[in-house]
């Protein structure tokens, strides 16, 4: 299960990049709180990118070891949220299953042609 804290940048943000030089950690903590205050909206989403990031490190990570895997959603997030015990400032992203495949996947039903996903340098 991958989950996110939306509070996450307020947080002791100095432990994201900890790793740089003093002058460039203070430089981004310090832009932090400006770019994440009274952004809900923009909070979830950066939570959403970080757990699909994420998940597809996970994925591709468990197939280089020889794994399967399946990306999941349909479950009941408030349930699940209750059984794990989730912060309230927390969102789920989504389940991974990682095993050994018994048959191979079903096909995917279908897929969008690339003229309708990719736009080049701006929308029409």
């Amino acid at each position: 299960m991958l989950t996110a804290d939306l509070a996450a940048w307020k947080k002791a943000p100095e432990r994201y990049w900890r790793n740089a030089a003093p002058e460039i950690q203070k430089l981004v903590t310090g832009w932090m709180g400006p770019f994440y205050e009274g952004k809900e909206q923009l909070q979830r989403d950066e939570a959403m990118r970080s757990c699909g990031i994420a998940g597809q490190t996970i994925m591709l990570a468990a197939k280089a070891m020889g794994y399967d895997s399946c990306p999941m959603i349909g479950f009941d997030p408030v349930k699940v949220a209750e059984i794990i015990n989730l912060p309230s400032d927390h969102v789920i992203g989504f389940m991974i299953a990682v095993g050994k495949a018994v048959k191979p996947a079903v096909p995917k039903g279908g897929q969008l042609a690339l003229s309708e996903v990719v736009v080049q340098d701006r929308f029409a």
